[in-house]
């Protein structure tokens, strides 16, 4: 059965959060985590976005969501698997590899 790949969105900035400093920029994060999951789950589809808090795109659950990463000060990168908040600021594989079975990914 095919199913429908995962959506992974990455929220972020060029500069980097005040809060995070000794941490990746949000780019490579959004890098980092594409390379990672490709690894752990290949053959296994998923679509994976950054998203720049301070240039959203027209899409209006982006955009929307890009607002309230400025206005709660929420620790950016922030990371979204399917619309749920998986990780914030230096977000975690194992909490984000832990989604993705959820939804019938298997580690090779």
């Amino acid at each position: 059965m095919e199913r429908k790949p995962v959506e992974i969105h990455v929220y972020g900035a060029e500069i980097i959060c005040p809060s995070c400093v000794n941490m990746p920029s949000s780019k490579e994060t959004y890098e980092w985590l594409e390379a990672a999951v490709g690894r752990k789950y290949p053959d296994q589809p998923f679509i994976i976005k950054y998203i720049d808090i301070y240039n959203p795109p027209e899409d209006e659950a982006a955009r929307s969501f890009a607002e309230r990463v400025i206005e709660e000060d929420m620790f950016y990168p922030v990371v979204l698997l399917e619309g749920n908040v998986v990780g914030e600021g230096n977000p975690r594989l194992k909490t984000i590899y832990t989604e993705l079975e959820k939804y019938g990914y298997k580690a090779v």
